[in-house]
């Protein structure tokens, strides 16, 4: 089965999210064929997962700890052009005991331009392992699943 296969179609569908970052596209964004870069992909989804990861100007992490992605997959669907803003939706499709599985698409004009999905471990920022999830980050996840 194909990766193309085994998306389904809520993964395109913008009500299927619950959290939404806009972010204004920049010339800069654009590369030799006039659309946005593909690497320009993947700091827009950062700033979708910052959106839910921070709180407060902090990591939700808390003292000690940090989150670290440790797999990210995506699809192209289509190409983004400058200018304009797209919109990064996200969502918790999974806790684990130290790790969380994010699902996201970026949204321009209406259009799902690509969508992808992220394995984030929470680390102990001392010894560089992963360490459990505490209750209080998973109340603060809660809402996007």
């Amino acid at each position: 089965m194909t990766q193309k296969e085994k998306r389904t179609v809520s993964d395109t569908d913008r009500s299927a999210y619950r959290c939404f970052t806009r972010v204004e596209l920049r010339y800069g964004d654009t590369d030799r064929q006039g659309h946005i870069n593909n690497a320009v992909y993947c700091t827009l989804f950062e700033s979708g997962r910052c959106e839910f990861l921070y709180e407060n100007g902090q990591f939700i992490s808390g003292p000690g700890r940090t989150f670290v992605i440790v797999k990210l997959s995506l699809d192209y669907l289509s190409e983004m052009n400058y200018p304009g803003a797209c919109e990064i939706g996200s969502k918790i499709l999974s806790l684990g005991k130290s790790s969380m599985v994010v699902g996201q698409a970026i949204f321009k004009d209406g259009v799902c331009s690509s969508t992808a999905e992220s394995v984030i471990v929470l680390t102990d920022e001392t010894t560089r392992k992963s360490t459990p999830l505490t209750d209080e980050i998973i109340e603060k996840l809660k809402p996007y699943m």
